[in-house]
């Protein structure tokens, strides 16, 4: 299994940075995990859109699910010319309902509402959906192939069910989004840095990938904060594949 970082950033991007978007791959499977801004260019460098396999929305807020809007034209394409023949099978949270109801585009998703620890299988991948503390209805996902398994944090508060998610995970990516004095300052939502650090400890993964990181925060102090509970903490580089 391997797993591309197309995107690592939120709310919003850096110049010439993208929101979050994992490419996970295995034996000609090819799953997207979020479909943020500037996601679609930089995936067509490791696989076409009409060859996805599935697409999993974490949650319904737009540095999520932006290239979603423009995906769908592709497919649309794929399938006048006939390089796609079925509906792309998306997972996603049925709320806020005004969201929800703008995915459906002309039969090119065929969209399906998770159910939290229903594993979901895609050929020799295992997909289980996890609910996550956020502003509105998140998902986690931990992704196994019997032997090696990845687990996405989403974004989230601390919570003890993400512990018990990323229990011993070969990777685990999970969001960053704040340093420590933002969390004093009211920072609501998102885990600091040192609470990625702290559930990775806890978890007894092997290795920890920081990602939705904040173009406002200084990365270096992110790493700073996150190693000082985890010290092989690393930064989730932009179109890196790392290996399971």
């Amino acid at each position: 299994m391997r797993v591309t970082v197309l995107g690592r950033h939120g709310p919003f991007p850096t110049a010439g940075g993208a929101c979050s978007g994992y490419l996970v791959e295995a034996a000609g499977i090819h799953l997207l995990l979020d479909c943020g801004a500037g996601i679609l260019g930089r995936l067509a460098s490791y696989v076409t859109p009409e060859k996805l396999t599935g697409l999993m929305l974490s949650h319904l807020h737009s540095d999520h699910i932006s290239d979603l809007f423009v995906l769908r034209y592709a497919l649309e394409v794929a399938h006048i010319h006939d390089r796609r023949h079925d509906p792309l099978p998306l997972w996603v949270p049925p709320e806020p309902k005004e969201e929800f109801e703008r995915l459906s585009y002309r039969d090119v998703f065929s969209i399906q509402v998770p159910s939290v620890g229903r594993p979901i299988h895609f050929g020799p991948l295992t997909a289980t959906p996890f609910a996550v503390q956020h502003s509105i209805p998140t998902f986690g996902w931990r992704i196994t192939d019997g032997s090696r398994t990845l687990v996405y944090s989403a974004d989230t508060e601390y919570c003890e069910d993400l512990v018990s998610w990323a229990h011993e995970a070969d990777l685990f990516l999970c969001e960053a989004t704040f340093t420590q004095i933002r969390l004093t300052q009211g920072g609501r939502n998102h885990l600091t840095a040192e609470q990625a650090g702290q559930i990775a400890r806890a978890a007894g993964v092997k290795r920890l990938l920081l990602t939705h990181l904040s173009p406002v925060e200084n990365i270096g102090t992110v790493l700073a904060e996150a190693r000082r509970e985890f010290p092989e903490a690393q930064l989730a580089e932009e179109e890196q594949t790392y290996l399971l």
